[in-house]
């Protein structure tokens, strides 16, 4: 088709035809051309439209001239406003009609202060800036875009309101912060969007929201609107006490959980349980068993289920495979109010390849390193954050802060710390890049990891973080200000590697490796640790924590209730996997539900029923918690005996309390076993693995016993206690004899849960 002379040049529209334009907004819209005003309108689908007054959408104020058979359409408004008001009444292919603001009539979104703190790396609330928003501008309700695309030629918003075209609405550039933004009226929540992006080498590519609060996930990965400001919480009481909460002398026991493979549906299909659904049985389950907290693998959008959630392509969306954002926010909130926090794995170390996902999201490397020796993990498939960008380093914070902020989470537990601290991280000489003083240390990851624990720490009193640390790094949780990475807590890997290989030998050469397991008490109190038992060790071929055990089935529940039991004693917060607390068979998949019909089993059930018991005396026992994290809270009364495979040791509290364990980690039951007392008094029984009603032999020492006055192991008072075969024995000191005390209140088991 002839085009009309018109007062731009043509190879603007033909840019814009092409969706090769990269500046929409200084061609699309209202533009004053001499005395008049020119409003240029590309609507393919449109087959008329006029310029309508906004009051009275009956009075035309224009009727707009069809110049170019693609749909691009130019009206003419007298030159006697500022800015003309007017709305678009768009006519179809059909005959129907709609009435709709201009996108291209609005002004920039993004204030210049926003730009300068994203480009320095410091905005704390990037969150309610970038990606979708639901809003109202001059009257009129729709949604405001932004996306960060340094390097792109062209962005454009994608969706069903568009007919996926990338031609019809391309987005404004703030050239000062690279970010790419429009306002579009009319947009409603659920709507499915993506960014066209244009790179700089020619290539298209279609793009989830980075910022995305909602998102599609499998084969369609649409992002989708979402308001999060609608949902009212009902946990403000827990939240006013989490502000005072100091959880480094507090009881902290947490169940791991995959919210997919928890527990299924069988008779539909096998489906996974919604937030909801979870919302009553997980959380009833998790209240039953007498756990603090439930620390979920990560719930941020992935597209591949055997990712078990560790590569994230939308860090800023639960994943919809469970229900929607509300949903989620809706299982935060119930756990909180029935007094259980909950603790989110995150993932800044790495993220995967999927085209839809932030690899080389504007034709560049832009959040990875363009080195592979720096941007890549060979191992894993994945790419490497550029913690040197403060944008990337922005985006992260920011994302950890957002889910301290909008889903009210308790703690996060970041994932990988090692493979960020090191730059040779699983690589070969050659393979990696020194840094800038030819170290291996990750300086830009250190620097990141100490930042946000600042600002999450300042900004949200009473959370916890806790870093996924395997190596000797010093200080991960020690406080910046003393030099520290400045997390709350560090995962105890050392204690869980030596003691799984331990607890895996054969009882009778245990003799020969009493070292390994008296080790952890020589550095258990230089970091804040949470002793796991977590989901790593039950796959791959590792075996279940049951199946990792020697010896027939009743050594193998002997042996694993030992553990635990001494697991609980040692000083840490705790954290084990599903399924463990009830001996789990089979590892884990994450395709499948747990084997809960074992419950039905006497040994199983007796198994879950000691875990139950661990965390009522955990909770209820200062000496348990009060002094973890110092050798005033803890006493080895002898860790040498290793031709009995025993050790015997003390856990005290602030007011002098005193708890005394002995472990026998031999299938010989031992009578008469001496062991040196603290002080004198009467030791309660209060912990016996052996016990009847957890599956055991019933072997014991009828309740406690008072101390004689027999100098022994460097003592003035000892006990001669009876061991159980492969067990751990633990005792209260009182003042009196029972027999003198009012009648104690006895620990019941709750009623067993329908599983």
């Amino acid at each position: 088709m002839k085009l009309r002379h018109l007062s731009f040049d043509s190879a603007e529209l033909d840019s814009l035809l092409a969706a090769t334009h990269g500046n929409p907004f200084a061609f699309l819209g209202p533009h004053v051309v001499g005395d008049h005003w020119e409003v240029r309108i590309f609507a393919p689908a449109a087959r008329e439209i006029a310029l309508v007054d906004p009051v009275t959408p009956d009075h035309v104020l224009a009727t707009a001239d069809r110049v170019h058979d693609a749909g691009f359409f130019e009206a003419v408004l007298p030159a006697d406003s500022d800015r003309p008001d007017y709305r678009l009444r768009v006519t179809d292919g059909n005959g129907h009609e709609s009435v709709q603001a201009d996108p291209y009539s609005f002004g920039p979104l993004l204030g210049e202060l926003d730009l300068h703190l994203f480009t320095e790396g410091n905005h704390h609330r990037l969150y309610d800036k970038l990606g979708a928003h639901l809003c109202e501008m001059g009257g009129v309700k729709g949604c405001t875009f932004a996306v960060w695309a340094p390097n792109a030629r062209r962005v454009s918003i994608v969706g069903d309101f568009n007919r996926w075209d990338g031609r019809v609405n391309p987005m404004r550039k703030l050239v000062s912060g690279g970010v790419w933004e429009i306002f579009l009226p009319g947009v409603e929540e659920n709507t499915h969007y993506k960014f066209e992006v244009l790179g700089n080498r020619g290539g298209v590519q279609l793009k989830s929201d980075p910022f995305a609060f909602y998102n599609q996930h499998g084969i369609d990965t649409s992002s989708m609107v979402w308001d999060l400001k609608r949902y009212a919480w009902s946990d403000h009481e827990w939240m006013d006490a989490r502000r005072g909460k100091n959880w480094l002398n507090s009881p902290v026991s947490i169940y791991e959980c995959h919210l997919g493979s928890w527990k299924r549906k069988p008779e539909e299909g096998g489906r996974s349980l919604s937030y909801r659904e979870l919302a009553d049985d997980l959380l009833d389950y998790v209240i039953e068993m007498g756990f603090t907290h439930i620390e979920l693998m990560p719930v941020a959008e992935h597209p591949f289920d055997g990712s078990w959630g560790y590569q994230v392509t939308n860090y800023y969306a639960p994943t919809s495979r469970y229900g929607n954002p509300d949903e989620f926010r809706y299982f935060v909130d119930r756990c909180h109010q029935r007094g259980i926090g909950v603790i989110l794995d995150w993932v800044p170390g790495h993220f995967p390849k999927d085209i839809h996902g932030l690899a080389e999201f504007d034709g560049t490397d832009l959040y990875e390193h363009s080195d592979p020796r720096q941007g890549e993990h060979v191992d894993w498939g994945t790419l490497i954050f550029n913690y040197g960008r403060n944008e990337v380093r922005n985006f992260l914070v920011a994302n950890g802060l957002f889910w301290l902020d909008y889903y009210h989470i308790d703690g996060l537990r970041v994932d990988a710390v090692a493979s960020m601290l090191y730059l040779d991280y699983s690589r070969k000489p050659g393979e990696w890049v020194p840094n800038q003083y030819g170290g291996r240390e990750n300086l830009e990851a250190v620097y990141f990891l100490k930042r946000f624990n600042e600002v999450a720490y300042g900004e949200f009193p009473g959370v916890m973080t806790i870093a996924e640390e395997s190596t000797a790094w010093p200080s991960v949780s020690r406080p910046t200000y003393l030099g520290g990475l400045g997390f709350g807590f560090k995962w105890n890997m050392g204690w869980m590697n030596d003691s799984l290989r331990y607890m895996a030998l054969d009882p009778a050469y245990r003799r020969f490796h009493q070292g390994e397991i008296t080790f952890s008490l020589v550095y258990a109190f230089t970091e804040h640790f949470i002793l796991v038992l977590s989901h790593d060790e039950v796959v791959h071929g590792k075996k279940s924590l049951l199946e990792k055990m020697p010896g027939d089935d009743w050594q193998k529940f002997a042996n694993v209730r030992m553990f635990l039991a001494w697991m609980w004693a040692h000083p840490g917060k705790k954290l084990i996997f599903q399924g463990m607390e009830f001996g789990q068979r089979a590892e884990w998949k994450h395709d499948r539900s747990l084997d809960w019909h074992l419950n039905d089993l006497p040994l199983h059930d007796g198994l879950r029923r000691l875990v139950q018991h661990l965390n009522y005396l955990y909770k209820s026992e200062p000496a348990f918690h009060e002094l973890d994290d110092t050798y005033e809270g803890f006493e080895w009364v002898d860790f040498g005996d290793a031709d009995n495979s025993v050790i015997s040791f003390v856990r005290k509290s602030r007011d002098g309390g005193i708890l005394l364990f002995a472990v026998n980690a031999t299938p010989v039951p031992r009578e008469g076993y001496r062991v040196g007392a603290p002080k004198e008094g009467f030791y309660e029984e209060i912990l016996n693995t052996d016990a009847q009603t957890y599956g055991g032999s019933n072997l014991g020492n009828s309740g406690g016993m008072r101390t004689e006055a027999i100098h022994w192991q460097g003592r003035e008072h000892s006990l001669n206690l009876r061991l159980p075969p492969l067990s751990v024995v633990g005792f209260k000191r009182t003042e009196e004899d029972l027999d003198s005390l009012p009648p104690p209140v006895k620990f019941r088991l709750p009623e067993k849960q329908n599983l």
